[in-house]
C-alpha cells in the first residue's frame, strides 16, 4: 500500500491479534533500579581505545537491511523486542532503528486508552506506538512528515492486521494541529539520535524540530490527555512544569519504563489518562455511520481536500 491521501482515509473495525511477550515493567520514577554497569574510559586499553577512532563508525551487513552502522546493529539485535513480529517483513529505516518505541512500552502507553477513542500519534514513524493503539481498539491517526516512513509504517501495520484501523497522514504535525481533535494526543518527538545518551541532562529545549514547551502547547490546543514518552535522562523537573501550562494545572503521571532490566525512557501522562483520574467518556468524539469522525472530515475541507 502507498502513502495514502487524507481525501482517501477511510477506518474500519479492529481485528484483534496476539503478541509475543517481552519481559518489561513500568516503575515509578522515585523507585531505584539497577544501572548497567561500564568499564571506565579510564581503565580501556589507550591503543584500543585510539584504534577505534582512527577506524570511525563500522558498518555491518544485516541481510534484509542491507548495511548499517555498528551503532545500529545493537538495535537490530534487540528487535523482537521492537517487533514482535519482525520477520514477518517489518521494514525501518537507520532512523527508525532507534527512534521505535520497544513493543512491551508501548503496550502500556496504548492501555491508558479505551478502545474506540480517538488517538493522535504526532510523530509516528515506523508505526510502533500507531500499532499498538490500534491493537487495543483505538481509531489512530499517525502523522509523519517522511513519507518513507509513513509507507513502512503502513507495511508493517498490514502485518499486525490494524491498518484499516489507522489513517496514515504524511504531514507537518504543527501545520496539521489546528484541525484534529482527538481524545488522546501521543508525544515522541525526535530526541537526536542515540547521542542523547551523552547529555546527562536532557532538558525540553533539545526537543526537535521545535522545543517540548511549544510541542506540549500545541497538542494541548487538540485536548489535555497527553502521553509523551521521553529520554531516560530528561530534566524531571521540567516535565513537571507542563502540567502548569494549563490553568487549572493538569493532573499528570511520570513513570520509568524498563525492558529486560534496562531503562529505556521516561514516560509522562497528563489529564484524563493519569491513573486514578475520571475516564475519557465524556471526552469521546461522535462518529459519522461511515466510521469516519466528523471532526477529521471537517479538517479535510479546511485543507481543500473533498471527501
Amino acid at each position: 500500500m502507498q502513502p495514502i491521501d487524507i481525501a482517501d482515509v477511510e477506518l474500519a473495525v479492529l481485528e484483534t491479534s496476539e503478541l509475543t511477550t517481552f519481559p518489561c515493567s513500568v516503575q515509578n520514577l522515585r523507585r531505584t533500579s539497577a544501572e548497567k554497569t561500564k568499564t571506565p574510559p579510564s581503565l580501556l586499553n589507550p591503543k584500543k581505545q585510539k584504534r577505534r577512532k582512527k577506524q570511525g563508525p563500522c558498518r555491518k551487513l544485516i541481510p534484509e537491511q542491507g548495511l548499517i552502522t555498528t551503532d545500529i546493529a545493537k538495535y537490530w539485535r534487540q528487535r523482537y523486542s521492537l517487533f514482535s513480529r519482525y520477520d514477518d517483513g517489518i521494514q525501518m529505516d537507520e532512523e527508525g532503528w532507534f527512534s521505535a518505541t520497544p513493543e512491551e512500552i508501548a503496550a502500556t502507553h496504548a492501555a491508558r486508552a479505551s478502545s474506540g477513542t480517538i488517538v493522535i500519534d504526532c510523530f509516528s514513524g515506523v508505526g510502533g506506538n500507531a500499532i499498538q493503539f490500534a491493537l487495543r481498539g483505538c481509531h489512530v491517526v499517525a502523522i509523519d512528515i517522511d513519507p518513507q516512513k509513513i509507507g513502512y509504517a503502513i507495511n508493517n501495520a498490514k502485518i499486525y492486521g490494524v491498518e484499516d484501523n489507522i489513517d496514515f497522514i504524511v504531514g507537518d504535525f504543527f501545520q496539521l494541529a489546528p484541525f484534529l481533535k482527538a481524545d488522546v494526543v501521543f508525544l515522541s518527538p525526535p530526541w537526536g539520535g542515540p547521542s542523547y545518551k551523552k547529555i546527562q541532562n536532557f532538558t525540553l529545549d533539545l526537543f526537535k524540530p521545535r522545543d517540548g514547551y511549544s510541542i506540549f502547547q500545541v497538542a494541548q490546543k487538540i485536548t489535555p490527555n497527553i502521553i509523551m514518552f521521553l529520554p531516560r535522562n530528561v530534566d524531571i523537573n521540567q516535565v513537571e512544569e507542563l502540567s502548569w501550562l494549563s490553568s487549572p494545572p493538569l493532573n499528570f503521571e511520570i513513570e520509568e519504563s524498563h525492558v529486560q532490566g534496562y531503562t529505556k525512557g521516561i514516560t509522562a501522562y497528563f489529564g484524563y489518562i493519569v491513573s486514578g483520574s475520571p475516564g475519557l467518556s465524556k471526552l469521546s468524539e461522535v462518529v459519522t455511520s461511515q466510521g469516519i469522525p466528523s471532526f477529521f472530515t471537517a479538517g479535510m475541507r479546511l485543507l481543500g481536500f473533498n471527501h
